[in-house]
C-alpha cells in the first residue's frame, strides 16, 4: 500500500523560509545537509530522501544564540513531527519522544531525531545547526524479523495510508510554527507541550553520555532542555548538547 501511495506522490511543497532539496538513492540527507551547511548554504535548507520504506530529512539552521539555547530548534522539530503525524494518522495512534531523540509510535521506536552543529561548545554561537529525522515506514532489521518488539514502523502501527510526502510537508509546517512561537514568545509554551510528550520523566533510566553508560532518575529538564538526572542524593545536569553528532566529521 505504501508503494502505491509513494508512486503517485507529487514533489514536496514547503512553507516560506524553507527551501527543499531532494536527494535520491543511498544519499543520507543529514550528511548532505551538514556538508551544505559547512560550505555555506542559507538557513532553511530542507534536504530530504523519501523512499517506500523510509522517510529521512534534515533542516539547516543558523542560530543567533549560544548553542545550548539554540537546542530549542531540536525540540521544535520533535514536537513538530508529533503534531504532523498526529494530524495525519488515525486518532488512536500515540506519538512520544525520547530525550536523546528517539521517536516512539504506540510505545515502540519508529525513528529518531539527529543533530549536529559546527561547534559543540554550549556557550559558543555556532555557524550552523542541522536537525534531521529518520522515520521507518516499513519494518527494518530486527523489527522486520520480530526479534525486537521495541522497534516498529508506521505501517505496523496503522499508518500505512499516511503519505510520506504529506508527512514531510506537515512536519516542515508544524516545525516552523513552533520555531516562530519560540522566537516571538519564548520557550514556555513549547516546554509545556514537550513535557507531555517526553518519555520516562520520574523513571529510572540508563543512557549513554559521551560514550559512557549513565543510570539515574530522570527528574525533568532545565530551561535549555538539559536533563536533570538524580543518582542517590546528587542531581546532575546533562546538557542536550551531549546528544550532538560531530558535525566536523560529516
Amino acid at each position: 500500500m505504501i508503494d502505491n501511495i509513494f508512486e503517485r506522490q507529487e514533489p514536496a511543497s514547503f512553507p516560506p523560509l524553507f527551501t527543499g532539496k531532494a536527494v535520491i538513492g543511498k544519499t543520507d540527507p543529514f550528511d548532505k545537509a551538514c556538508t551544505e551547511a559547512m560550505i555555506g548554504c542559507d538557513a532553511g535548507l530542507l534536504v530530504h530522501n523519501v523512499t517506500p520504506d523510509q522517510l529521512r530529512a534534515a533542516i539547516v539552521f543558523a542560530p543567533e544564540t549560544p548553542l545550548e539555547q539554540a537546542m530549542t530548534a531540536i525540540i521544535a522539530c520533535g514536537v513538530g513531527f508529533q503534531n504532523a503525524l498526529g494530524a495525519l494518522a488515525p486518532p488512536e495512534v500515540a506519538v512520544h519522544l525520547g530525550w536523546q531523540g528517539e521517536i516512539y509510535v504506540n510505545g515502540a521506536q519508529a525513528g529518531r531525531i539527529r543533530m549536529a552543529a559546527s561547534d559543540p561548545d554550549p556557550m559558543a554561537e555556532p555557524n550552523w545547526l542541522v536537525v534531521g529525522i529518520e522515520i521507518d515506514l516499513l519494518p527494518q532489521g530486527a523489527a522486520e524479523t520480530g526479534e525486537n518488539p521495541n522497534l516498529t514502523c508506521l505501517m505496523m502501527e496503522g499508518c500505512g495510508d499516511v503519505s510520506p510526502i504529506r508527512l514531510l510537508e506537515s512536519w516542515s509546517r508544524h516545525t516552523l510554527v513552533w520555531i516562530n512561537e519560540t522566537e516571538t514568545d519564548g520557550t514556555r509554551a513549547i516546554h509545556e507541550f514537550w513535557r507531555g510528550l517526553v518519555r520516562d520523566i520520574g523513571e529510572k533510566i540508563t543512557l549513554t553520555v559521551n560514550g559512557e553508560p549513565t543510570t539515574g532518575t530522570f527528574m525533568g529538564v532545565d530551561e535549555n532542555f538539559g536533563m536533570l538526572l538524580r543518582t542517590g542524593d546528587d542531581t546532575r545536569l546533562i546538557p542536550m548538547t551531549t546528544c550532538l553528532e560531530n558535525g566536523d566529521s560529516q
